[in-house]
């Protein structure tokens, strides 16, 4: 590593922060009502609420510089914004001791998948289709809500969905951000906040003995170790590999698998590769020498550090905001994750069947055993998967 590898010059170092802000500000901004429905779903009080989004931002920070700096190149991480989808659709009557449960096993068998190089084959071998399916059937019942938030709230949610398609049109990048600020000073300018509904203070980790349960772990722990492997772990090192590295997958699986487990009793569901962000950090744009893109983890450490210390006040704020209006940012969040679900599990034609059926049983919500729609849509998709691949070869 050269001298100027690590010490870049003013413009480099502004390009770098320039990107290093717009991945955490579209990241946290799209995605923080999602986590805070998750946690509300689970029974988690406000000061837990507080804990859990303060401990993502707190192991992303550290997960990211740590992997980055080791392997020098720019391996950050985020918090699984489809994990949280499933928990914010399928918790509902678990526990906030047994979700934690949940959440550390899930974070021990994404430990299991970087020591055992076999069982790391095994998810890259559950077929796409299928996969994009379950995390489609998990997307589309929080997307359905935006329709009637926008009947019930009118004048607060129509402008929201305006302007985020409007801006989907131009500047995609932008268009959650966006609409969590406007959504926020609409809801300011209607009276939707109490006088005394916010205030500034630091925020405390707030500890929680976790509890198991098997069917929270099969409902909730196997399914979101499953999705964040498929949906955001995968797609993560493609983004690298797209951008000429070649990144670490099994020191990487056991950083974020440590990360999410030691921080589970504190909230945190699932610490992952990024995707989404990370393609904002990788390219050109941030740095034209890739030698010198890893150091988007210093800003990162300290720009996440600094919202995990604020996150007591951000989830006042945000949680302030109405109900459908909460509904439809998160919904409109969600809208890009789902066609991309969507078009994925339609991609082969010959495995369309058993994406469908993945999808239709993950939709559904039902439950059976007390285990939910996640796990059995999986299990149904690949029963019809591997069944019709038996046929076709005999």
């Amino acid at each position: 590593m050269t001298e100027t590898a690590l010490h870049p010059d003013r413009s480099g170092w502004f390009s770098i922060f320039s990107s290093t802000l717009t991945a955490v500000v579209v990241g946290f901004a799209s995605t923080i009502l999602v986590i805070m429905e998750a946690a509300r779903n689970v029974g988690a009080s406000p000061t837990q609420q507080a804990s859990w989004a303060a401990a993502l931002c707190f192991g992303m920070a550290v997960t990211s510089l740590i992997l980055s700096w080791r392997y020098k190149m720019p391996m950050i991480t985020a918090w699984s914004t489809p994990g949280a989808v499933l928990i914010a659709t399928s918790g509902g009557g678990i526990t906030y001791p047994n979700a934690l449960g949940a959440f550390l096993v899930a974070g021990l068998l994404m430990v299991v998948a970087g020591l055992i190089k076999p069982l790391e084959k095994a998810i890259e071998k559950i077929p796409a289709p299928v996969a994009a399916a379950m995390l489609a059937g998990v997307l589309l019942r929080y997307t359905l809500g935006v329709p009637g938030a926008a009947m019930a709230m009118p004048w607060a949610v129509l402008p929201l969905v305006v302007v985020f398609f409007g801006l989907r049109l131009s500047y995609p990048l932008y268009a959650v951000p966006v609409v969590v600020v406007l959504g926020v000073g609409l809801a300011a300018f209607g009276g939707g906040f109490a006088g005394n509904c916010c205030s500034l203070g630091l925020t405390a980790l707030e500890w929680t003995t976790p509890t198991f349960d098997w069917q929270t772990i099969l409902s909730i722990g196997v399914p979101l170790f499953l999705v964040t492997m498929a949906s955001q772990n995968l797609p993560g090192f493609a983004v690298l590999r797209a951008s000429g590295y070649q990144p670490p997958v099994q020191p990487a699986l056991l950083v974020t698998g440590v990360g999410s487990t030691l921080l589970a009793p504190f909230g945190s569901h699932a610490i992952n590769m990024a995707a989404i962000t990370a393609s904002i950090v990788t390219g050109p744009d941030c740095h034209p020498d890739p030698k010198k893109r890893w150091l988007v983890a210093y800003p990162y450490f300290v720009l996440y550090g600094l919202i995990g210390l604020m996150a007591a006040s951000f989830v006042q704020i945000l949680g302030a905001l109405p109900k459908d209006v909460i509904t439809a940012i998160a919904g409109l969040a969600l809208f890009s994750p789902l066609m991309g679900g969507v078009t994925a599990m339609m991609k082969e034609p010959r495995d369309i069947e058993s994406a469908l059926v993945t999808f239709l049983v993950t939709a559904s919500g039902l439950t059976i055993l007390g285990v939910g729609s996640a796990f059995w849509g999986l299990v149904a998709g690949l029963a019809l998967f591997g069944a019709r691949h038996l046929i076709q070869r005999n």
